[in-house]
């Protein structure tokens, strides 16, 4: 795999292989390394769950933005796709409504965002702030 322009390798999918790292600077890094559409999205993302979790924690953990608490406690992760982002939230079947993508976990429910299709920024901002009420997941 050859990097971008910025020197980022860009793994499966177009996903940006950026080291872990915690806090802010690592996660803007991703975003900005997402090939195409997706880094307008990532920014979106990132601002709507920044406004419904005021002092949410971030990282990087498996070359993919994590979003929580202090401790390693997860609410959210997002990770790109050929054609899409998909959002993985911990708690997914807590939420009202749950989020349309099982997983093999029981309780992880999957979000998919396509370029071509609409994004419901309320009904994601409102699950943001439902996962934020539940317990986190420890990674």
């Amino acid at each position: 795999m050859k990097p971008n322009a910025d020197g980022v390798v860009l793994l499966s999918g177009g996903n940006p292989q950026i080291p872990k790292g915690y806090g802010n600077e690592p996660v803007q890094a991703y975003i900005k390394a997402m090939p195409g559409w997706k880094s307008d999205m990532g920014r979106r993302i990132d601002t709507l769950i920044e406004k419904a979790v005021p002092g949410v924690h971030k990282a990087i953990k498996w070359n993919s933005p994590f979003y929580g608490f202090e401790g390693d406690l997860w609410i959210v992760s997002y990770h790109c796709f050929d054609k899409y982002i998909k959002v993985t939230f911990f708690r997914g079947t807590s939420l009202d409504p749950v989020p349309p993508v099982a997983s093999k976990t029981p309780d992880t429910r999957y979000f998919h965002i396509y370029e071509d299709k609409p994004f419901d920024e309320d009904q994601f901002t409102d699950w943001i702030k439902q996962a934020a009420a539940l317990p986190p997941e420890k990674l």
